[in-house]
């Protein structure tokens, strides 16, 4: 995949995940980077049980990026979380 499609995933993916979390969105740049990230580790995680990751643009690249982003987002709340406890 190019840059651009790097950044679109990652912008609507992002956006998905924080808005399924947080009811909103956390920013362009955060979207897109939380979306970003998101795909990497969905990708992942998704190899790990023996499914395809990120095979391109595509619904099942969303779907893989939107639960790595939703995966990321939880964990960073977590973490936020017990630091101003």
């Amino acid at each position: 995949m190019s840059i651009v499609a790097w950044i679109v995933l990652g912008l609507v993916s992002g956006f998905l995940a924080s808005s399924l979390v947080n009811r909103h969105g956390e920013g362009a740049v955060v979207d897109i980077v939380l979306g970003v990230v998101g795909a990497v580790v969905g990708g992942f995680v998704f190899n790990a049980l023996g499914s395809i990751g990120v095979t391109g643009f595509n619904i099942w690249s969303l779907f893989v990026a939107v639960v790595g982003a939703l995966l990321v987002l939880i964990a960073y709340h977590a973490i936020a979380r017990r630091r101003l406890v």
